[in-house]
């Protein structure tokens, strides 16, 4: 679990500066710097997953995945889920991931700031 916590902190000041710098670059109109980090994201996910293979230690693949990508962006493991339901033919299993949790994750968001706004 240190592992796992150690490479979220990185994970989590790595988007941090990422982030900070696309917005100095792109200026406050966009939220550039979470679409780059969430495109970086998916893109390093991909990488460490085709060098991981099984070569990878279970403490290592933790670290990295849960770890680092955790605490950089949960984007990557869904990008990475949705393109293994794919792969998998399991196209009915693919929608529902796709179109649950962009709905319901934004619905949820939506419906907490509502419930804060009106107590």
């Amino acid at each position: 679990m240190l592992w796992i916590a150690a490479a979220g902190a990185l994970g989590c000041v790595a988007r941090w500066l990422l982030a900070l710098a696309v917005a100095q670059c792109f200026g406050d109109g966009y939220p550039a710097g979470t679409f780059a980090v969430n495109v970086v994201g998916c893109l390093l996910f991909g990488v460490c997953m085709g060098i991981a293979g099984e070569g990878w230690s279970q403490t290592l693949r933790a670290a990295v995945f849960t770890g680092f990508f955790g605490g950089f962006t949960t984007f990557s493991s869904f990008a990475f889920e949705c393109s293994e339901l794919l792969a998998a033919g399991r196209t009915g299993a693919f929608l529902l991931h796709l179109l649950g949790q962009n709905a319901l994750g934004i619905g949820g968001m939506w419906l907490g700031l509502i419930l804060c706004r009106n107590l």
